[in-house]
């Protein structure tokens, strides 16, 4: 099972449970607070910048109308279309 030392998040997942949550599967929140919210937990904007690049590379496949809409049926089909979909998208 893969494990991650940090976990990015959007302004969504900004609750006491979801950061338990993370807290309790081994790893560190990174997700900004909400306008809203009376005490703030510690978030790093220079550490959230890289889930930017995440970001545009999914906007990057969606792209590519195969993968948006996931017409393989099983999961080896999908992850060879997204490799090759990848490949293109940053070859050009």
């Amino acid at each position: 099972m893969p494990s991650t030392d940090l976990l990015h998040g959007d302004k969504g997942y900004d609750s006491a449970a979801v950061r338990r949550k993370i807290e309790d599967a081994g790893a560190a929140p990174n997700i900004p607070p909400r306008a809203n919210k009376r005490w703030t937990n510690c978030f790093s904007p220079y550490l959230y910048r890289s889930r930017n690049v995440i970001e545009r590379m999914f906007g990057r496949l969606k792209d590519f109308r195969r993968i948006a809409t996931r017409y393989d049926r099983s999961a080896t089909n999908f992850m060879a279309a997204v490799c090759i979909a990848t490949t293109v998208a940053y070859w050009l």
